[in-house]
């Protein structure tokens, strides 16, 4: 959950909070709407490159040499499968008997583990293995449906998740609604894990969100709040975010990093109310981020700081600013329930 936050030597008093409230209601009523109209388009396309942080630094390097094994995946789909299967948890172990960074079962792994490291063992625990063993898969996968119609790699989640011989046999992703959903979630995440090549479209539901926290600005912050009745209508930081945009259909994982992996991130220089930003330690590894806010403009952000601070505004501009997000509905939906 959202850690609390070290003091800043910058933030907003009481009074002018109010005072700057108004002002953000105009920019987010007419403001948000304007620039969503203006930038609708998308990004282009180009090849992939991880986003900032997404993929824990000790990680990156093999999963961008790797994920360019084949054309049927690249870095970022890489890192969604990975994230999907453990959160990056090199130790993780599923009640299947799964193991591993990419999770794998033994006698998958007895037939497509790789020494990808070179040192003369292939070890389902090391993720210099497991991570290139994922890639080799994948594109073993890819290479056994390489005849079917339709996008070769939804044909390689697709295989995957339901076989190789499902695809071949229905042409395509098979009418499976696991099958079907599993290939949507995957490609859904690879935008959160992929450096943006253009525009971030904005949150239609950014106004809404930033609404609500306007409204809880002065409340008390609470370690582990979430806004309840028997809390006292208090929050912590990440608990707060997940509540702003639970109040506009979207529903957000509880802890603050994976809340990054919500939809795409846009630079510094591209913020626009209502994305989430994010502050960490360690500006290498997005697992890593202690706290989110909520955008709202002129370089502020609405937050729920530490304990004996209330939620207020607070500059983003300080030397743990990691990053941030812009929500999407789908990009939400995409997001393991446990990592």
């Amino acid at each position: 959950m959202g850690d609390g936050w070290t003091m800043r030597k910058m933030w907003v008093g009481a009074g002018v909070a109010v005072a700057l409230g108004m002002g953000f209601v105009m920019l987010l009523v007419v403001g948000v709407y304007l620039v969503a109209g203006n930038l609708a388009g998308g990004a282009g396309g180009g090849a992939k490159r991880l986003a900032k942080g997404s993929v824990p630094a000790t990680y990156q390097p093999i999963v961008q040499k790797w994920g360019n094994l084949c054309p049927a995946i690249n870095p970022a789909l890489l890192a969604a499968q990975l994230y999907q299967e453990s959160g990056f948890n090199p130790r993780a172990r599923s009640a299947a008997a799964a193991q591993g960074i990419a999770q794998f079962i033994p006698g998958t792994w007895a037939t497509h583990g790789v020494d990808g490291d070179g040192d003369g063992d292939r070890d389902v625990w090391d993720p210099a293995d497991a991570i290139p063993s994922a890639a080799s898969y994948d594109c073993s996968l890819a290479s056994y449906v390489k005849d079917v119609p339709g996008d070769p790699t939804e044909n390689m989640l697709a295989s995957y998740n339901a076989g190789a011989y499902a695809v071949i046999k229905y042409q395509g992703v098979p009418p499976y609604k696991e099958t079907q959903n599993y290939v949507r979630v995957i490609t859904t995440l690879e935008k959160s894990f992929a450096a943006p090549t253009g525009r971030v479209d904005p949150s239609e539901q950014a106004a809404g969100a930033i609404a609500y926290a306007q409204k809880k600005l002065g409340t008390p912050y609470l370690w582990g709040g979430n806004g309840t009745a028997d809390q006292g209508g208090r929050f912590d930081c990440s608990g707060l975010t997940k509540a702003a945009y639970e109040s506009v259909g979207i529903k957000l994982p509880r802890v603050a990093n994976d809340q990054y992996n919500a939809g795409a991130h846009p630079g510094r220089e591209e913020l626009l109310p209502g994305d989430l930003v994010f502050f960490s330690d360690d500006l290498t590894n997005s697992r890593a981020i202690r706290h989110v806010g909520i955008y709202v403009g002129g370089g502020y952000m609405i937050d729920a700081p530490r304990p004996g601070a209330v939620i207020r505004f607070d500059p983003i501009d300080t030397p743990d600013y990691f990053g941030a997000t812009r929500v999407t509905e789908d990009g939400a939906k995409a997001l393991p329930t446990t990592v």
